[in-house]
């Protein structure tokens, strides 16, 4: 079942319980996302960001799409950090529900005006928008950010949100792109984050959730935080397990035979995530 994010996660922040964004850079990814995802009966987003479009080539959108189309759960295609006006039309041409602009980077006003005329050409086709205020770390992921957190202010987060119109809102409040070093240990702003959701009535987004502690981010979903991005925890998994197989045997080359393992290492991380969100049996919410 194909959803927009707005659909998706106004049933979702109704019932206090949030969806995890898996990053999409493989089949085999898609693969072991979506099979676990209805074993679990839970909706899910998959997201794409635009190097992992440039990899996978707009055709791999018509894969995702039948995924979605013939799943027995909600899913939802989302653009992950679209920098550009190119990359959001491109988004939309291929199907996606959902695009986030991220103009984060530039200044207030002008992020704003970014934000607006995406919100305009998105809704007009129906199309859901989430965009950023503040910004979000960034431990070496492609995905971007700023070596140094910049907290989301309430007050221009709220004239934001009224002003642009958009359907969900990510939020800076402690969260990093990629994966933390070893003696890094990451703490969401709580407090910011109920200041926020007082003000702010449409669901919010965590970026960069791979690292922080399951207690936090489980805290974060009672504040209005119905949306997850999970990207480096899973490739890490991934690529990880792809190369203790390649390494126990070297003569090993038939797909369905190298990829197993890491398929389902890939999936008791899924598991993980939707037991952590809540997510898990909630596709009948959607029924």
């Amino acid at each position: 079942m194909l959803y927009t994010m707005k659909d998706l996660l106004a049933v979702a922040k109704e019932n206090k319980f949030a969806i995890p964004a898996f990053n999409i850079c493989s089949f085999d990814m898609l693969k072991a996302i979506m099979e676990e995802a209805e074993e679990q009966n839970a909706p899910v987003i998959l997201e794409i960001h635009p190097n992992e479009i440039s990899y996978l080539g707009d055709n791999f959108i018509a894969t995702i799409q039948e995924y979605a189309i013939r799943s027995s759960v909600p899913v939802v295609i989302h653009l992950d950090h679209g920098g550009t006006l190119y990359d959001v039309m491109r988004a939309i041409r291929n199907g996606y529900t959902s695009v986030m602009i991220d103009a984060s980077l530039e200044d207030y006003e002008d992020n704003k005006k970014i934000t607006q005329k995406v919100v305009e050409l998105a809704h007009e086709v129906g199309v859901s928008v989430e965009a950023e205020i503040g910004t979000i770390g960034n431990n070496g992921s492609a995905e971007g950010g700023t070596s140094q957190i910049i907290y989301t202010d309430v007050d221009q987060a709220a004239d934001f949100v009224n002003t642009t119109g958009i359907d969900t809102l990510a939020i800076a409040i402690g969260t990093a792109h990629g994966l933390y070093p070893k003696d890094v240990t990451p703490k969401l702003n709580i407090e910011l984050l109920k200041e926020l959701n007082k003000r702010i009535d449409i669901p919010f987004v965590l970026h960069g959730g791979s690292g922080n502690t399951d207690d936090e981010v489980h805290e974060s979903i009672n504040h209005g935080v119905c949306k997850v991005n999970l990207s480096s925890d899973l490739k890490s998994v991934f690529f990880n397990s792809l190369r203790k197989v390649l390494k126990e045997y070297p003569d090993m080359y038939e797909p369905n035979e190298v990829y197993i393992r890491p398929i389902e290492d890939v999936k008791s991380v899924v598991r993980h995530k939707l037991t952590l969100l809540k997510t898990v049996d909630k596709a009948s919410f959607y029924q």
